[in-house]
Order: structure tokens, then C-alpha cells, then sequence
């Protein structure tokens, strides 16, 4: 099992990852919404992530409206937040990078 971060350590990772934020007062999970141009690129935005996170053997907790994709990260079987779920935001956010920005 991976050993879960305490809040000082928390703080310390979230300062290197931009726009995610703490979701709840115990520091359980981290969360963040990402807006795209239309639903085809939302889409191939969560696709990505996905095969991203399968590859990690750790999925995100998140939703879709349109455009809109809101994701919560949290390993449920440490009861709260481990490196895994930072190196996946870590992921998210360069593929979210990406879909906006396919020429980049």
C-alpha cells in the first residue's frame, strides 16, 4: 500500500502543480476543473487521461458537462492523498496542456 502524505508534505506538492487545490479540510484529495473549447476536445482530454491513468493503475474520481471536465484525485486505499495522485495530476495537467494546444 502507498503511504499517504501528510498535510505538510501535501502543501509542499501542491505548490508545484498549478490550479489544483485541496478539496477537503483533512487534505483527502486534491481537485481541479479544466474548460476546452467544445466537447470533442473535453472528450479526447479524458481519453487520454484515462489510458494515462490505467497505465498508472490509479483512476481519477470526475465528471463531464459539455466542456467541462471537474476531477478529484484521492487513493481511496490510503484513505487520502499519496505521490501517486500527485504524479497523476502531474500528468493531467500536461495532457490538458496538449488537448488546448495540439501544435505546442
Amino acid at each position: 500500500m502507498t503511504k499517504r502524505l501528510n498535510p505538510g508534505e501535501v502543501a509542499m506538492k501542491l505548490e508545484a502543480l498549478d490550479g489544483w487545490t485541496v478539496h477537503d479540510s483533512q487534505g483527502g484529495s486534491i481537485s481541479r476543473g479544466f474548460e476546452f473549447a467544445d466537447f470533442s476536445q473535453a472528450f479526447g482530454f479524458m481519453t487520454r487521461v484515462a489510458l494515462a491513468a490505467e497505465k498508472l493503475d490509479h483512476h481519477p474520481d470526475w465528471s463531464n458537462v459539455y466542456k467541462t471536465v471537474k476531477i478529484r484525485l484521492s487513493t481511496h486505499d490510503a484513505g487520502g492523498l499519496t505521490d501517486l495522485d500527485f504524479k497523476l495530476a502531474g500528468i493531467i495537467d500536461r495532457i490538458a496542456g496538449e488537448a488546448r494546444d495540439p501544435q505546442g
